[in-house]
């Protein structure tokens, strides 16, 4: 396969994944936004295209957010390894959600961080129904009654 369609390839696995794929540069601005991003989040790439990625985070969440990001572009790398990380995030319609994340530091051929990709998708309603479970259960082994 030659470097062009090897390219071409690349570039529809990362349109077609109903994955969200995010690639921010240094500044933390979108440069790439998938389908799967969209549907995540509820953005069309249009509008998320050279946003700052505060426009899927929460306030409260941010300061801590570009910390790690800062720390992540200067080292070249993320202190999470391989690890999917669950998070809050912001849908366009104001509605908060939880993403498995991963994320990755993209950096160029002498080692030098270009930005930032994540991946990930929507788990809100795993994610409730396990809070739920666990609250339950901590219920039962509590030997109190369920309240409700």
């Amino acid at each position: 396969m030659s470097a062009e369609m090897q390219d071409a390839v690349y570039r529809r696995i990362v349109e077609q994944t109903t994955d969200a794929v995010i690639f921010a540069d240094r500044e933390g601005l979108i440069r790439i936004w998938n389908r799967g991003a969209e549907a995540v989040f509820g953005f069309p790439a249009a509008e998320a295209l050279g946003q700052s990625l505060d426009i899927i985070i929460p306030e409260e969440l941010r300061k801590r957010h570009w910390e790690g990001y800062k720390r992540a572009i200067e080292a070249g790398r993320t202190r999470l390894g391989s690890r999917v990380l669950v998070t809050r995030g912001l849908h366009r319609d104001g509605s908060r959600l939880y993403v498995d994340l991963s994320f990755a530091v993209i950096v160029d051929d002498e080692g030098r961080a270009e930005g930032s990709l994540a991946i990930g998708r929507n788990v809100t309603e795993r994610y409730l129904a396990d809070r739920a479970l666990r609250k339950r259960v901590a219920e039962l082994e509590g030997g109190g009654a369920p309240s409700g």
